[in-house]
């Protein structure tokens, strides 16, 4: 211990003789204020004569002027938190990251627990000191008030967190408006079970250490896959600990899958179903059971892939697997290899029991990304990020389903996925907590067909669906390590409700597509048409099938009158906002452009006729009638309300009050839900229990032919346009009244006969323009896309 001492004492004296003296770091102060001063001298000459604007020099003092104050406000700050008592700052400092990182990372809530639980501490320690009644009145008025502020901060806790979550401004269900005079399919409903027997097996390496059905019970043992070329840093404390855990490596990867198929001779189309990211310790591939069930009884082999191998663990701080949904897809046609292999060997139970021509993925979450990249691998000869991976899958997936999918996690050469030619399903809660923008609609805009092809896309948006109801291990937290009640599940559908959402639609899509049970086609348009199958909320539907004709998808160019056809162009009237842009959701943008439509009467009473001349519109103008047009068509277009301002001209720089001295009258009450110019984000008052809905944007479509004949329908004859879903999924956003919403769409679907039938004289092969009269609301604003015509349903 002598000799330490000793040695420490030496090394201080030998720092002490090279440490800079008084008059050094002087002379280094100084330097660095000449030097720089000069420097900057030289920067703002040259500025001021590049710019020729000599003015200029206001703006380079004023930097040297705020960057003085800047550092004087911060050394002040600096010396106030120094004169903290010690014990205090240690304190701050060794809970706040302990806090944040167990609030989830919510300062609101991080300032609570500061406050509350310091002055909690301080007031007990006063209270329980041995001096507390020889103190002044007033110290004992103040410890008293931290008392009562601390048994607040307390009780408001109790108060947040104990209930469910609280209510909301209520949103207008527009196409609950009309739903009477939509006729429901004739068909039972595809949540009902088939007639089948189901039967249940797994299969597996028959090693796996925690799960017996993958290990000595498994029926079907399967060899291993390496995974090196598709998973990136398996290595380091993660790998070593996930290796201990699991008992395998990268290199030797299992597949694990267990089965719910139909009693029968078969052949049964396959469906696969993975699970997406989650704790790897709760085994996410049990929770689809319920899908799994259902469609074993209506004669599909439905199997539960297990990759909760690659899934996160605790291990992964501060770095884990990397970008491994390549992998995700990759394993997923591993899988179909082994069913192709089982379908061939005579001594396996799947014998000639598959049917290989009709194969659908299901996906969840990361999983539903997944999905899409194991349907691009499919169909490629090497692997894009390296092509010295030979591939050799070509399995005939017809149908992709992706359930709240995450969207760019992996990109195969730097670029999203893009599919071609094949049946795709999207589906998304608005109240999703993890994966909280509906990020699977952009892997739908980049799906395409051929011509000539029988393929359908389709989207679906659930108000108060979240993410982890979808699978039942998961359930109401979507708040990973978080507690549950910091989350607002006031507005979450019950567990059993979006079970039946997902049951009826994916029946619905396997059955459309894989056993051509057309007759549930149009539930992907039009939610209503199920509506006696499913729960009460609002839906949004999107769809578009390869026998779309497109007029303008607003991706063709810059120009705001073309579209996709030189013979067609765009004409308006009175509009107040008109622009094509970027499709912006809650995070990031959707890939794909729109035209921006807005009008605004805001100096017409709400009660009065609109004058002609003021009337605003939108047409499509047709150079050469469009032949090809009967009424076995539709036309069809996607609409979404902005909540933007419909008169943004009525104020700011368009408004010179010196000159035009003009008294405007504010606008009437109207509509739109917030003329906020930030279309994502909308506070609410929640105060009012009795506020009512907003009343939804109606407007009226006219078609004109050659001779001047003309035929209308307003839009609500299908449904009114739905109003933002705003949502609050954590409760902090009730005390930031911060209410997110984004910009989801709704198919429009529109018979051509309905229009002949208003008007017999309308020649449907002479169409000469297609119009939109914005008659019917006092203002608003509308997102359009996808406009053209369909073979009708």
């Amino acid at each position: 211990m002598k000799r330490l001492l000793q040695l420490k004492k030496w090394i201080y004296k030998q720092l002490k003789t090279i440490t800079p003296g008084a008059i050094a770091t002087k002379g280094a102060a100084r330097g660095l204020f000449i030097g720089t001063s000069i420097i900057f001298l030289i920067f703002a000459i040259h500025a001021i004569q590049t710019m020729g604007d000599s003015t200029l020099i206001l703006l380079q003092l004023a930097i040297l002027i705020g960057i003085v104050l800047s550092v004087y406000l911060g050394l002040w700050v600096l010396k106030k938190l120094a004169r903290i008592p010690k014990i205090l700052q240690l304190a701050l400092l060794i809970t706040t990251p302990l806090l944040l990182l167990s609030l989830s990372e919510e300062l609101v809530y991080w300032l609570w627990a500061v406050i509350t639980l310091a002055t909690a501490g301080a007031t007990i320690a006063v209270l329980t000191s041995k001096g507390f009644r020889q103190k002044t009145i007033i110290k004992k008025a103040i410890t008293l008030l931290g008392g009562v502020l601390a048994i607040t901060g307390c009780t408001l806790a109790i108060l947040g967190l104990s209930p469910k979550g609280f209510d909301m401004k209520p949103i207008a269900n527009a196409a609950a408006l009309s739903s009477d005079n939509i006729a429901p399919i004739n068909a039972p409903s595809p949540s009902l079970n088939g007639n089948y027997k189901v039967q249940t097996l797994t299969y597996g390496s028959g090693t796996d250490k925690h799960r017996p059905e993958y290990g000595e019970e498994a029926t079907i043992i399967t060899n291993t896959i390496n995974g090196i070329p598709f998973l990136d840093n398996w290595e380091g404390m993660s790998g070593w600990y996930r290796e201990r855990f699991w008992g395998f490596d990268a290199r030797e990867l299992p597949v694990n899958g267990r089965v719910w198929y139909p009693k029968g001779e078969g052949p049964f189309p396959l469906a696969l179903i993975v699970h997406g990211n989650h704790s790897m310790h709760d085994f996410s591939d049990e929770g689809y059971a319920y899908l799994g069930e259902l469609m074993a009884s209506r004669g599909f082999i439905f199997a539960s892939v297990d990759q909760n191998f690659i899934n996160s663990s605790w291990s992964d701080i501060p770095q884990g697997l990397d970008e491994e949904n390549d992998a995700r897809g990759w394993i997923l046609l591993e899988h179909l290899k082994a069913w192709h292999e089982w379908n061939e060997d005579t001594e396996s139970s799947f014998y000639k029991k598959i049917d290989t021509t009709q194969i659908a993925l299901l996906g969840h979450s990361r999983g539903g990304e997944a999905v899409a990249h194991a349907a691009l691998l499919n169909k490629l000869s090497h692997y894009p990020d390296d092509a010295t991976i030979a591939m050799d899958y070509n399995y005939n997936i017809n149908t992709v389903i992706a359930i709240a999918p995450v969207d760019g996690q992996y990109e195969p050469g730097n670029t999203r996925t893009s599919l071609k030619d094949i049946n795709y399903f999207v589906m998304h809660g608005a109240q999703d907590g993890d994966v909280s923008s509906y990020a699977g609609s952009k892997q739908y805009e980049r799906i395409t067909f051929s011509d000539s092809t029988d393929y359908i896309k389709s989207g679906l948006y659930i108000q108060g669906a979240n993410h982890g109801q979808f699978n039942t291990r998961w359930g109401a937290n979507d708040a990973g390590l978080a507690v549950t009640p910091f989350l607002n599940n006031k507005q979450l559908l019950p567990k059993k409700d979006q079970e039946q959402i997902a049951k009826v639609y994916i029946s619905a899509f396997l059955e459309t597509t894989l056993n051509n049970r057309k007759e549930y086609l149009p539930l992907f348009i039009d939610a209503r048409k199920g509506k006696e199958w499913l729960p009460e909320t609002i839906y949004l539907n999107q769809y578009e099938d390869s026998s779309f004709e497109a007029i303008a998808t607003y991706d063709e160019d810059f120009d705001v009158v073309t579209t996709v056809d030189t013979t067609t162009t765009i004409l308006t009237e009175n509009l107040s906002v008109w622009r094509e842009q970027e499709i912006a959701l809650k995070w990031g943008e959707k890939g794909s452009r729109a035209a921006y439509i807005g009008w605004s009467y805001d100096n017409i009473d709400e009660e009065a006729t609109l004058p002609d001349s003021i009337v605003a519109s939108y047409s499509f103008v047709f150079k050469k009638p469009l032949n090809t047009i009967d009424n076995s068509k539709v036309f069809t277009f996607s609409l979404a309300e902005s909540t933007e301002s419909t008169n943004p001209k009525s104020s700011g720089k368009w408004i010179n009050d010196e000159d035009n001295n003009i008294n405007k009258e504010p606008l009437p009450t109207n509509n739109i839900a917030n003329n906020s110019e930030e279309p994502t984000e909308d506070s609410i008052d929640d105060s009012e229990g009795t506020e009512l809905p907003e009343e939804p944007i109606d407007f009226t479509i006219t078609i004109e032919d050659a001779t001047g004949n003309t035929a209308s329908i307003c839009l609500s004859d299908f449904s009114a346009l739905q109003p933002e879903i705003g949502v609050r999924v954590w409760k902090s956003q009730f005390i930031e009244e911060k209410t997110l919403s984004e910009n989801v769409f709704q198919t429009y679907y529109f018979p051509l006969a309905d229009f002949q039938d208003r008007n017999k004289a309308l020649d449907l092969k002479e169409i000469v323009s297609v119009t939109f009269v914005f008659d019917n609301t006092q203002e608003g604003v509308i997102i359009l896309d996808n406009v053209g015509f369909m073979k009708r349903l």
